[in-house]
């Protein structure tokens, strides 16, 4: 083999290749973040709706026990109010 073509090889060819290399290294971890920020996304959006779910079921317990524990003539009212509540 020609020497000039070693030089060829090393000089301009190694430093190109390494160059391609970094670009698809920087290229697929960019990728990654991205991927990373909609999973985190997604993740805070779920917690968000569950807390809401949460919240209103607790709501509805604390209903349920004053009206289990109140012993007033409007508990027909108080369930029947429930009734329409869970039809909205």
């Amino acid at each position: 083999m020609p020497s000039w073509v070693l030089f060829f090889v090393v000089v301009i060819g190694l430093p190109m290749t390494l160059g391609i290399a970094a670009d698809m290294l920087k290229r697929w971890m960019k990728l990654k973040e991205k991927q990373l920020d909609l999973l985190a996304s997604g993740a805070a959006e779920r917690a968000m709706q569950q807390t809401a779910v949460v919240e209103r079921l607790e709501a509805r317990v604390r209903v349920l026990e004053r009206i289990a524990t109140d012993r007033g003539s409007t508990l027909a009212g108080e369930i029947d109010a429930l009734r329409d509540e869970r039809v909205n």
